[in-house]
C-alpha cells in the first residue's frame, strides 16, 4: 500500500503490545501497571521477541485500570510514531547516511485491553467486533452475566465439531461466518 516506505527494508514496521499487571500479584489490588512495549518486526522470528530487541517506551502506574482514558497516556507515544512515520529520522552507520521512517505495523492484546486501544465496546449484546449486530448471547438467568455463544461457524464448512451436540450447547451449528466490515466501513461508522 506505501510503495514509497516498502522500498527501504531498513524501516521499521513496529508492534505495540500492552496488557495490564499487578506488581504485586494477588496481594494488593489497590494498584495496577499498563507497561506498553514496542516489538520491531524487521527482525527475524527468532529475535524480535527476545528482551534485548524490545523497547518499553512507556509504563501507566495507576491505583486503578485506566480503561477508555488510556488513550491520554499513549498520546505522546502516538505523537512520536506520526513523526516517525512522516518525517523519519536521520540516522548514520558505516554504510550510510539516511531517513528512516517507522510504521505501527500492529497491536498484540486481550479482548479487553483490545477495546481501551480501539475505543470499541468489548461489552455488551454487540461485542464481537466481527459480529457486531449479529453477535449470538445469551444473558444468564440469575447471574445477569452475558454469555457469547455459536462461534463454530468460525470453523471451516463441514468440521466436525458443527455436528457436536453434547460438548456444546445442546445444538447443530452449520450457518457460514460473517463477512468482516471493510476499513471504509468501519471508517463510516467513527468518523464522527
Amino acid at each position: 500500500m506505501y510503495p514509497n516506505f516498502g522500498k527501504n527494508a531498513r524501516n521499521f514496521r513496529l508492534g505495540i503490545a500492552t496488557d495490564g499487571m499487578n506488581p504485586y500479584g494477588s496481594l494488593s489490588t489497590q494498584h495496577s501497571l499498563w507497561p506498553a512495549l514496542l516489538v520491531i518486526y524487521n527482525l527475524p522470528p527468532w529475535l524480535r521477541m527476545k528482551r534485548k530487541y524490545m523497547m518499553l517506551p512507556m509504563m501507566i502506574p495507576s491505583p486503578r485500570q485506566p480503561g477508555n482514558d488510556i488513550n491520554v497516556y499513549l498520546s505522546p507515544l502516538v505523537e512520536d510514531l506520526t513523526k516517525l512515520w512522516d518525517e523519519g529520522v536521520s540516522v548514520f552507520d558505516g554504510f550510510q547516511n539516511e531517513t528512516l521512517h517507522a510504521m505501527l505495523f500492529c497491536t498484540i492484546n486481550d479482548f479487553p485491553a483490545y477495546g481501551n486501544l480501539s475505543g470499541y465496546n468489548v461489552k455488551g449484546h454487540c461485542a464481537c467486533p466481527i459480529c457486531e449486530e449479529d453477535t449470538s448471547y445469551i444473558q444468564l438467568k440469575h447471574g445477569r452475566k452475558i454469555v457469547y455463544m455459536r462461534h463454530r461457524h468460525f470453523l471451516k464448512p463441514y468440521h466436525p465439531y458443527q455436528r457436536l451436540k453434547k460438548a456444546f450447547n445442546g445444538s447443530q451449528e452449520y450457518e457460514s461466518a460473517p463477512i468482516p466490515l471493510t476499513g471504509q466501513q468501519v471508517f463510516e461508522w467513527v468518523k464522527d
